[in-house]
């Protein structure tokens, strides 16, 4: 069975690449990754539609267009929440829009103040370890796959 992962596709990168092959069980681990904050059992409050499109606009955030194409696939009727120049007001979730954008592109500058403004908006402190569960993971991944970009090359 050939490696298919995200973060392979969207590197640009086959599974045949002899580092990929070296290292196939981190490439498998990150799909798995993957898939539990996407696709939790539990996954609280936040849908998987919900979750793919705050994924998408991190990915945006960060200047990953396409893993953002990707991950928007999957955001149905919260589509428009991949794009950063909505704010989540139409969503009714606005103050978790600002701090998921906050802990992708400004993540220095998160404070206490965010949280209990999460906390006022009535988002649970499990809701809010979901959401920075999340937002870790891509931050990982986008890490991983500007790595994966710069050592393409170095084995082909």
């Amino acid at each position: 069975m050939a490696l298919e992962t995200t973060s392979l596709n969207s590197a640009g990168i086959g599974a045949d690449n002899p580092a990929v092959k070296a290292r196939a069980n981190i490439f498998e681990m990150t799909q798995e990754a993957e898939e539990a904050v996407l696709r939790p059992k539990d996954a609280g409050p936040w849908s998987h539609a919900l979750r793919a499109a705050l994924a998408a606009r991190i990915a945006v955030l960060n200047g990953e267009a396409d893993l953002a194409t990707r991950y928007a696939e999957g955001a149905e009727e919260f589509a428009p929440l991949a794009d950063p120049d909505t704010d989540g007001t139409g969503q009714g979730l606005a103050e978790v829009v600002a701090f998921m954008d906050k802990v992708a592109a400004d993540t220095r500058n998160i404070a206490a103040e965010d949280i209990s403004g999460l906390r006022a908006g009535g988002v649970a402190d499990a809701d809010i370890v979901r959401l920075c569960e999340l937002n870790a993971f891509l931050a990982y991944q986008i890490r991983v796959i500007a790595g994966l970009r710069l050592m393409k090359g170095a084995f082909a």
